[in-house]
């Protein structure tokens, strides 16, 4: 759809302005509402929920406006880039809580509209759009992390299925997921050339999940196992052997998901608050920090955000408008998680010895967030593959340098 001009897209906006006060649960107006935590995530154990946040996410899914720009036959918005933007501002300006959150719009929707065949596409898409399915990423795996081409859990052809045994590791939420997006070997004589992208119930026969208990305290991540799975024939995504192309387009996504996460208002698994805010309150004398070091240090962290946020927000147009994320999302997703855990470490210094706290009285609960967040962002520079790694794509995809011989 080609974009409005300025007169239709002003219209499109009191539209839209209308239309979210009229879907917005009442009960969500208010900032301390309760509501099911995971809720936001949608899946199969909330399909029927009455909870508001299920509500909101129902109604923003009938409207396609979960996922506004991907196509109506398969339940979008259909909306071009610029109505888009619009949807976003309006959502942004009333404070509206997010109507889902979910890795099947971030990465997996993405990559079957480009990958999948219509029956795939007709299967999937509609559900992820309207929130009833919860999907987690089956990539890494104990012998296969940086090198994920190395990967071995094997995918065996038996005539009218497909049996998989191996395990993945790192895979966030399978606990809570209903379906995993899985990368599995089907040929053993070839690393690359080797790999097939697959589509796995996770309520399956032989599947089995156990949560990690992380040094923050909480446990996202799962170890996976598959003993003996079947699943059909057609949820192979793309051609056998042609998954790897499938990965990487949708490890662009990914890195873009996670980049954005460091925009306007994000803190990307960090503490939030202002960084000078903080400091002034805890190394400040009188108001003002007179430390010119510190000074220094936080003020070329807020640049280098400033400067990232503008390059996402002209990334993620860039993205909409054209054919996608590209080779591009490996810079921000480095720089994002660098200039991420100086900023954290920074809070940490800043906070002096209350930043020392975990729990316990003598802490707030500000103070004991910024700690467990500074360790949280230890993980920005690995998830979405590691920062060594995007090097290597900048190196390869951007710059066009050799192999190193």
């Amino acid at each position: 759809m080609a974009d409005f001009g300025a007169t239709e897209l002003d219209a499109f906006a009191r539209e839209v302005r209308e239309q979210l006060a009229a879907l917005y649960p009442p009960e969500l107006r208010d900032p301390k509402a309760k509501t099911d935590p995971e809720a936001i995530w949608g899946g199969r154990a909330f399909i029927g929920s009455d909870d508001p946040q299920i509500v909101w996410m129902r109604r923003m899914a009938e409207k396609g406006w979960t996922t506004p720009t991907w196509p109506r036959e398969y339940g979008g918005g259909g909306l071009s880039p610029a109505q888009a933007r619009v949807l976003e501002k309006e959502l942004a300006a009333g404070k509206y809580r997010p109507p889902v959150l979910a890795f099947g719009i971030w990465m997996l929707g993405p990559v079957l509209l480009e990958y999948a065949n219509e029956a795939q596409k007709q299967e999937h898409l509609p559900r992820i759009v309207r929130g009833e399915v919860r999907w987690c990423q089956g990539y890494s795996e104990p012998g296969a992390g940086s090198d994920l081409a190395a990967l071995a859990t094997k995918c065996e052809d038996k005539g009218d299925h497909w049996l998989i045994n191996g395990s993945k590791i790192w895979t966030s939420y399978a606990d809570k997921a209903d379906w995993c997006f899985c990368l599995v070997r089907t040929d053993t004589s070839k690393k690359h050339e080797g790999i097939s992208f697959v589509l796995i119930d996770m309520a399956s026969p032989g599947v089995e999940t156990r949560p990690i208990p992380l040094i923050s305290g909480e446990s996202p991540f799962c170890e996976t196992f598959f003993t003996d799975v079947k699943i059909p024939k057609e949820n192979l995504v793309g051609r056998v052997n042609g998954g790897w192309e499938i990965a990487k387009r949708l490890l662009q996504y990914e890195r873009q998901n996670i980049s954005a996460g460091f925009g306007e208002g994000g803190s990307a698994g960090g503490a939030s608050g202002d960084l000078a805010a903080i400091a002034k309150r805890y190394a400040g004398d009188e108001g003002e920090l007179s430390d010119a070091d510190l000074r220094a240090r936080i003020t070329r962290n807020k640049m280098d955000f400033q400067a990232l946020r503008l390059t996402i927000a002209r990334s993620a147009a860039e993205s909409k408008a054209g054919n996608g994320p590209s080779a591009t999302t490996s810079i921000i997703k480095y720089a994002a998680a660098e200039f991420a855990k100086e900023r954290s470490e920074l809070m940490i210094e800043a906070l002096g010895h209350q930043g020392l706290g975990w729990e316990g009285p003598g802490f707030e609960t500000p103070e004991i967030v910024a700690t467990r967040g500074w360790l949280r962002t230890k993980a920005n520079s690995i998830e979405g593959g590691t920062s060594e790694v995007n090097l290597n794509v900048v190196a390869k995809r951007v710059l066009g340098l050799p192999d190193p011989k």
